[in-house]
């Protein structure tokens, strides 16, 4: 499976998968592992999945989305994708704050996102988001299906301060931390399945996928 290379335009990198399929996925990279290193591509086998087109988004400062670059990328990256069917976005923690940003700036008809940072001032992430102004939680926009998950071990507060709306979905993990939520997931095999439902749409499947994971809505006796 070839990636190439769409866009350089540091701190911005931009890859796509080319595909035959009539979806795309917009999959954005988390912080990374290595700090002194762009991140690498994520979701990568789940976002090809079914010979899906995909553009992998990576960013170099970790701007969570804020950087002024980011509307005019995402305007150039997703004209260079082609049209699409449906369209979803998708990432974790960084990523998933990046892919809720991103439905503000071009069409996206769902998103997954894994774990986002409501309030960027945490101290768990404060090496990067100490430069940032922090404007709160992404806004919803009212013709995109938002699934939001979040870890409660240590994710509660960030959770909680995403208000409840129509269109949102918003599972909770009450076993799992942040870094956990993602991997959880990805080693139960169940990401692709996730992205295929989200794109079909297939309300009932993502929730019963999310709840064999061990993911309760909010709601439900999980907060409000």
């Amino acid at each position: 499976m070839t990636l190439e290379t769409l866009i350089d335009a540091p701190p911005w990198r931009v890859a796509i998968a080319d595909g035959t399929g009539d979806a795309l996925v917009l999959a954005f990279s988390s912080i990374g592992h290595d700090a002194g290193r762009i991140p690498s591509p994520e979701f990568v086998a789940s976002a090809r999945a079914g010979n899906r087109r995909a553009l992998f988004f990576m960013d170099e400062s970790r701007s969570f989305g804020l950087d002024p670059s980011f509307p005019a990328l995402l305007q150039a990256a997703r004209e260079a994708a082609g049209p699409a069917r449906r369209t979803l976005a998708t990432g974790s923690s960084m990523g998933a704050v990046c892919a809720l940003r991103a439905a503000a700036h071009i069409p996206v008809d769902a998103i997954i996102a894994l774990g986002p940072q409501s309030r960027l001032h945490d101290p768990r992430w404060h090496r990067w988001t100490a430069r940032l102004a922090d404007p709160g939680p992404p806004p919803y926009m009212p013709n995109t299906w938002t699934i939001l998950c979040h870890g409660l071990l240590d994710d509660r507060d960030q959770a909680m301060a995403f208000p409840p709306a129509p269109g949102v979905d918003h599972l909770l993990f009450p076993a799992l931390t942040h870094a956990r939520l993602a991997p959880h997931l990805r080693e139960r095999g169940l990401l692709q399945g996730l992205i295929d439902a989200a794109l079909t749409p297939d309300r009932r499947r993502i929730l019963r996928i999310l709840a064999s994971a061990g993911g309760v809505r909010r709601g439900k006796g999980m907060g409000s």
